[in-house]
């Protein structure tokens, strides 16, 4: 149940935060290049049980991946059922998913020269959702979907801070929002920096990025929470 904003300023810019929810005894590196046989260049978060990526990012190609649970649609036992961890890493090398899936559902949000978008599996259907220029919200249902909590309690004050490219600090003015939406309890389900246990599900929120791709470059800034589901900067 992780969360991204996102802006996007034409093709080929956008800038983000993305937040990780995971299983807190589910051990992670923080943001490297774990992977320089398989994907040289390839920076990324990297989940010590699979192997795979939360986050990666490809700085040559200027591209950037971050992968999201989704709900399936249909049954898929988890003993047949192939890591997702492997498709933040292939979107970066530019090879995106094609169905059918051997997987869990998943939104993976792909940042691309060629423009970014979100494609979500639900175990039935590979669908395609393009990121119009704006900034926008996700988190384990649609783009700006209006009936996940959280989006509709946050997603008008990030649209309220204007333009990332017209700040000097935008990265800041979002991690002060990001502070400010931590003081709702955890447990909240408006909040961003989440206990989801009350849920059903055993993930917290560990860490944040944020992120900017643009003609000049990519950047990623990586910030591990002090304790899970808690806010103490």
């Amino acid at each position: 149940m992780c969360t991204v904003v996102i802006d996007v300023a034409g093709p080929d810019t956008a800038r983000l935060l993305a937040v990780r929810d995971e299983d807190p005894l589910r051990e992670w590196d923080a943001l490297g290049e774990w992977w320089p046989d398989a994907h040289p260049g390839v920076s990324g978060i990297r989940d010590r049980r699979a192997g795979g990526a939360w986050l990666a990012v490809n700085p040559a190609e200027r591209r950037l991946a971050v992968l999201l649970n989704r709900a399936d649609v249909v049954d898929l036992a988890d003993d047949v059922a192939v890591s997702r961890g492997s498709l933040a890493l292939e979107s970066v090398a530019g090879r995106s998913p094609i169905a059918p899936l051997p997987m869990h559902g998943f939104n993976l949000l792909e940042v691309r020269p060629e423009g970014s978008r979100v494609l979500s599996w639900d175990g039935a259907e590979l669908r395609e959702t393009p990121i119009s220029d704006g900034i926008h919200m996700i988190a384990h249902d649609d783009l700006d979907d209006s009936e996940t909590p959280r989006i509709a309690a946050w997603l008008p004050e990030f649209r309220a801070l204007g333009p990332a490219a017209d700040s000097a600090d935008w990265n800041g003015e979002w991690i002060s929002l990001l502070a400010s939406s931590a003081l709702l309890d955890p447990e909240d389900d408006r909040a961003i920096i989440r206990d989801n246990r009350p849920h059903g599900y055993p993930t917290q929120s560990l860490l944040y990025c944020t992120a900017s791709v643009t003609p000049a470059g990519v950047e990623v800034d990586y910030h591990a929470l002090p304790s899970p589901a808690h806010w103490d900067h």
